[in-house]
């Protein structure tokens, strides 16, 4: 391991499936999340960080203060969480429920941050990081190209490579590809998105305020975020009302949400295998016409 000079009382915490963790005391006495792996990638950390940054800078959800970037560990304002445990989402649900402040203080904050924008569909000089997978987010000139393009095709040929899709799903998807122009909804400016926003990356701190971590942020189409949020779990009917509250949804939201969430199961398909593939294909019959 790799950890910022002159640290103390180096503890072990968990820290997502590819890095070590460490919850640490840099040599200023602060408190610190570390992440470290010897086999970074250069610049991994520093996108990291830099997409940290950019979700924080219109002020409506909190991301932990980047402490030090280097090419092998990124340390991170220590954030302890509600009720119990720190630096995990312990007791307390990210989503909250109906009567909980912190999933309408989600939904608010994540339609602002997607309302503050990004200048493209995609982003210059950064790939995406989805575990070990990386993909381009090399611009392009409209989301439907860019979903298609830079995730669903890519995501599709690397889980056909590893077993984890049939030819039939492979096809499937592809129909799915050449048909996104009328499927993606009604054309709307690039968002700016956490890109990898499930139940996991959002924690809920001391103050029971939604804190998102682990992004990989890019300019694409909002419903992507909330898609993922409904992939692993159930947003309260409060949190969609506050989203909606701030940034009304285009007609048709609701029967896209499953398209939307086809690249993060063929994420899943891709590393992890099992029933993510076949799950992946049934979302993929659906919508390829």
């Amino acid at each position: 391991m790799t950890l910022p000079a002159g640290v103390s009382d180096v503890r072990r915490v968990s820290g997502g499936d590819i890095n070590e963790a460490y919850r640490v005391t840099l040599a200023d006495g602060r408190p610190a999340f570390v992440k470290t792996r010897a086999d970074a990638a250069p610049g991994e950390y520093a996108a990291e960080a830099a997409g940290l940054r950019w979700l924080a800078e219109p002020g409506a959800l909190r991301t932990p203060r980047v402490l030090e970037v280097d090419e092998r560990y990124l340390a991170l304002e220590w954030i302890a969480c509600a009720p119990a445990g720190l630096h995990d989402a312990g007791g307390a649900s990210p989503y909250g429920d109906d009567a909980s402040p912190e999933g309408e203080e989600l939904g608010r904050g994540l339609a602002l941050t997607h309302q503050a924008g990004a200048p493209c569909f995609g982003l210059d000089g950064a790939d995406a990081r989805f575990g070990s997978l990386r993909l381009s987010n090399e611009p392009l000139r409209d989301w439907p190209s860019f979903y298609a393009e830079r995730r669903l095709a890519p995501l599709g040929r690397i889980a056909r490579e590893r077993g984890a899709l049939s030819a039939a799903g492979q096809q499937a998807l592809e129909a799915v590809c050449v048909r996104m122009d009328e499927l993606a909804g009604p054309a709307e400016a690039p968002a700016r998105l956490h890109g990898d926003l499930w139940s996991g990356n959002v924690l809920v701190d001391e103050h029971r305020h939604p804190c998102l971590i682990d992004p990989s942020a890019y300019g694409g189409h909002r419903e992507i975020d909330l898609a993922m949020l409904a992939l692993f779990g159930a947003p309260s009917p409060r949190l969609l009302d506050a989203y909606r509250e701030v940034a009304p949804l285009a007609d048709g939201w609701r029967e896209r949400v499953a398209l939307y969430q086809l690249a993060p199961l063929l994420v899943h398909a891709a590393l992890f295998g099992g029933s993510y593939g076949a799950a992946a294909e049934r979302v993929a019959r659906r919508y390829a016409g």
